[in-house]
């Protein structure tokens, strides 16, 4: 009966070095640290023309820190762009803070308060920016998490400085990544050369605002192409230059041996677009009207006539019109040269002497004349046949 409570004394001893232990081990830290969200977007902001990031740093469910980009048209409808950083004091649900534009050098204010109800978020107040109050109330806002934000952030486009050949970029599409303070005079360097700007490209877009960078899309004559990219690249403030897609679409392209169709290093274009519009005069059963060479850009437009069938006794004229681009089929020198030609597009016109008709393309179905027909006759076949060419097969990457 003794041996019981000397067994309980025994293990008290024992366990005592482990219980105390236990007492002397620190609290376990308290579960996660600062968290990094965002809003790409603050829902009918500026009637839905701001392009907005609103980054959060929170502990837990409370906001810590914010800041606010907001980048907009300086105008509405404008093309023309200003944007403003603003490191907002939080408060509670308050969010406030002042700034100024980047580019107009405005005096901004923002006064929002930011409501959470489940996933969603609510904003409310003010932005005033130089005189101009706009007023914020939106709702049904979500947040995303750091990957998800940049998973959502626009790639940069798609320049290749060297490609080893034309079957991914186009021969005559030319990008120019330029910083912005050097656009301008990037810009009017361009003045006098046979090369034609997009315009689309000249509006600095809100992801060119914050990379500082603006990229232009030129359209230049392949045989001119490698020059233009040297010079390029040796203009102040260009960070990138290369080729980009454009009209070359693969499965209206064709290779075939150069020797026959240059006229020393040049390219014979004369002889090119007589080929041309006799295979097409052929497959569309119409006859050469006119062929006409862009002296900036290489591209050949050939037009084709031939009676209507619409209505024969008003004698009118269905003519077709095809867009070609001749090209080596690679950067440098190559003894293959790729030929594009588009597909016809088909007008009806009164070509008659005297008063004519004014006739207008209101044709809604994809067979009617006026429209784009679904195949040009078998004209890509017939100048494979015509050139000794293959036709790229897109299953295998690889002519044939």
């Amino acid at each position: 009966m003794r041996a019981l409570p000397l067994l309980l004394l025994g293990l008290a001893v024992v366990s005592a070095p482990a219980l105390a232990q236990m007492k002397l081990q620190p609290k376990a830290a308290p579960g996660g640290g600062p968290e990094t969200r965002y809003f790409n977007s603050i829902i009918g902001l500026m009637d839905g023309n701001a392009d907005v990031i609103l980054k959060e740093t929170r502990q837990g469910k409370t906001v810590t820190a914010a800041v606010l980009d907001v980048c907009y048209p300086v105008e509405k409808g404008s093309d023309r762009k200003d944007r403003f950083i603003a490191n907002l004091a939080v408060s509670g649900q308050s969010l406030t803070g002042t700034s100024q534009s980047i580019a107009d050098k405005q005096p901004v204010t923002v006064k929002l308060t930011r409501k959470q109800t489940g996933d969603d978020f609510e904003f409310r107040g003010q932005i005033t920016i130089g005189q101009a109050v706009t007023e914020v109330a939106s709702t049904d806002n979500s947040d995303l998490s750091e990957k998800e934000f940049q998973d959502s952030q626009a790639s940069q486009d798609d320049i290749t400085p060297q490609p080893k050949d034309f079957t991914d970029v186009s021969p005559e599409s030319i990008g120019v990544r330029v910083k912005l303070d050097a656009a301008a005079d990037f810009l009017k360097s361009l003045k006098g050369e046979a090369v034609e700007i997009g315009t689309s490209s000249l509006a600095v877009t809100c992801d060119e605002v914050r990379a500082g960078e603006q990229t232009i899309n030129l359209t230049v004559d392949p045989e001119r192409a490698s020059a233009l990219l040297a010079k390029a690249k040796s203009t102040p403030g260009v960070t990138a230059a290369g080729w980009t897609s454009g009209v070359f679409e693969m499965d209206r392209t064709i290779r075939f041996a150069a020797a026959d169709w240059r006229d020393g290093d040049k390219i014979n274009k004369d002889k090119l677009a007589s080929a041309v519009a006799g295979v097409l005069a052929k497959t569309l059963a119409a006859k050469p009207a006119s062929a006409t060479w862009n002296a900036n850009t290489g591209k050949l437009k050939l037009v084709l006539k031939r009676p209507s069938a619409v209505y024969p006794a008003l004698g009118l004229i269905q003519n077709y019109e095809v867009t070609a681009l001749v090209s080596p089929d690679k950067p440098g020198s190559s003894d293959k040269l790729m030929l594009w030609v588009s597909t016809p597009t088909v007008s009806t016109s009164d070509d008659s002497a005297g008063a004519k008709l004014n006739l207008s393309d209101d044709s809604s179905g994809s067979d009617e004349e006026g429209s784009e027909p679904k195949d040009d006759n078998g004209g890509i076949d017939a100048l494979i046949k015509e050139f000794k060419g293959q036709r790229w097969d897109a299953d295998k990457s690889v002519w044939r």
